[in-house]
Parts: C-alpha cells; sequence; structure tokens
C-alpha cells in the first residue's frame, strides 16, 4: 500500500486553484444573470429562438426557396430597397397616413367617449350602436369607402379612424364607470360644480382606462393602415408587399412583415407602453393593486 503525501505548499496551491475556479465562476453567474436582466435581452432575447428557427427552415430548404425567403435574402433585399430609397418613401407615406388617422381619431373618440359616459340618456341610446359598429370590421367598410372617396388618402382615413374610435369610446365609458362613487359625491359636498368634477375627479380616475384604449386602437389601427394600402394604396409598406407577391418577389414580402413588426413594437415599447404604464402609476392604481394584492 502506497501513500502520497502533499508538502504544505502543494496544498496551499490546490486550495487558491479552487477559490480561483470558484471566483471565476461567480463571476460568469454574476454577468450572466445581469444579462438576462438587461433591458436588451429582454427586448431581442425572444426573437432569437424565432429567427433561428426560420434561419434553419430556409438553410433545410424545407420549402422551395420561391415560396420561403431566409434572413439573408430579407437582409439583401432590406439594403437594395434603402439604397434605391424605395423602403424609406414608403414608411414615410405609411407613417403619415397613420398620424392622420390617429389624430382624428383621438379628436373624435375622445369627446364622444366622455359624452356618451356621462349622461344616461345618451348611452341608452347610443350603446346598441357602439356595440353594433364595433363588431364589423374595417375591411368591411372599405368597398363603399372606395366608392365614396376613390383611391385616395381620405379612404386609408376614414378606415383607421373608423378602426380607433370604436374601441376608444368603449374604452372612455369603462374607465369612467371604474370611477368610485364617493370621490365623486364627497367633491360635490366640498362645493364643487360639474366642470371641476368632471376635470378633477371624472377624467383622472378614467385616465388609466382611456390609455389602455389608445394603446388598444392604435393597434388596430395600423393593422388597419396595412389592409387598406394593400387594397387601395399605391405607396406604403401594405402597397410594397402586395406589389411584390404580383411579381413573386417572396423576399419583399417577408422584408414588409419584418419591418410591420418591428416598426409597431418598437412604437409600442418606446411611446404607448410607457405612457400607460405612467398614467396608471399617476393616479394610483398600481399602488391599489398591490395593496389589495
Amino acid at each position: 500500500m502506497t501513500s502520497t503525501t502533499f508538502s504544505t505548499d502543494e496544498k496551499r496551491a490546490g486550495r487558491g486553484s479552487g477559490r480561483r475556479r470558484g471566483a471565476r465562476r461567480g463571476l460568469a453567474w454574476r454577468l450572466w444573470h445581469r444579462c438576462l436582466r438587461s433591458g436588451a435581452f429582454r427586448t431581442l432575447g425572444p426573437f432569437v429562438p424565432v429567427v433561428a428557427l426560420w434561419w434553419l427552415l430556409a438553410a433545410l430548404e424545407v420549402f422551395p426557396e420561391s415560396f420561403f425567403a431566409g434572413p439573408p435574402a430579407v437582409v439583401d433585399k432590406f439594403g437594395e430597397l434603402m439604397e434605391k430609397g424605395i423602403l424609406p418613401g414608403y414608411l414615410t407615406d405609411s407613417l403619415t397616413r397613420l398620424c392622420y388617422g390617429v389624430g382624428f381619431g383621438l379628436l373624435i373618440g375622445l369627446p364622444l367617449g366622455f359624452a356618451v359616459a356621462m349622461s344616461r340618456v345618451l348611452r341608452r341610446a347610443c350603446w346598441p350602436i357602439l356595440l353594433f359598429f364595433q363588431a364589423v370590421a374595417d375591411i368591411a367598410w372599405l368597398p363603399i369607402v372606395i366608392v365614396w372617396f376613390g383611391f385616395s388618402l381620405t379612404t386609408v382615413t376614414f378606415v383607421i379612424v373608423y378602426t380607433i374610435v370604436f374601441p376608444l369610446m368603449l374604452s372612455v365609458v369603462a374607465g369612467v364607470e371604474q370611477v368610485p362613487r364617493e370621490l365623486v359625491r364627497a367633491a360635490r359636498s366640498l362645493g364643487a360644480g360639474r366642470l371641476r368634477v368632471f376635470l378633477e375627479v371624472i377624467v383622472p380616475g378614467a385616465l388609466p382606462s382611456v390609455a389602455g384604449g389608445i394603446r388598444t386602437g392604435l393597434g388596430y389601427g395600423w393593422r388597419a393602415l396595412v389592409a387598406a394600402e394593400i387594397i387601395v394604396g399605391t405607396s406604403g409598406v401594405g402597397f410594397m408587399m402586395f406589389d411584390a407577391r404580383r411579381v413573386g418577389d417572396v423576399s419583399q414580402v417577408f422584408l414588409g412583415m419584418a419591418v410591420l413588426g418591428t416598426l409597431w413594437y418598437a412604437l409600442d415599447a418606446l411611446i404607448l407602453a410607457p405612457f400607460e404604464r405612467a398614467t396608471v402609476e399617476r393616479w394610483g392604481m398600481v399602488r391599489a393593486m398591490e395593496a389589495d394584492g
């Protein structure tokens, strides 16, 4: 039987090496944990497996190239259209139409929503109409709107406004109904008039629901814009996709879908979601829910 003995220096060297390995593992874990918590990973991480699967299907040629374009082809098409100035022009046209539609939709939907919410008589009269038109899809209006206005910006704007107004009005009514009646009675008992109660109690209490309605309405409006451009447009991202289908350019269709999704995701993440979150937190809804929980 042979026994092996280690010197004191060798033991110290072994312990030092183990501590260094542990420190390296701890540092790697902290870096990985910080990466998982970073905003960039939360934003782009979920898309990594989707793009990887897309790339794999294209590389293995599961579908014919004329039916399914891979990421390299889409990136090449993106560079080509950017170099020619086609994609920036189409994006500008789409965003201009969206701004027109959203602006008119808010100007119409917000006042009408508060008017219906504040009047019981008006609510009884208008509620069935709101539900009826909410159920009629925006695309169903295109044939008659084309007859009225032709293939014009007015047609596209009408469809976007129609898509935004009714969800926004329903959200306003729901928000006003959620305002505690005790707050209204307390304000009136302190001498506040109807206008002051409306501006300082009703509107702030309804804002969280209104913010959610604006976010939802803009999402519907964005999809309506694309549908209208496909059918009646002569420019825009929707028209670009439909025109690419006509000539059989599948990569351009995939590029259009990627641009639409990316643009809406950026708009929602940078503007709409922070606006809704700030509105909810400002008026105490989050704190109230946390306290109840």
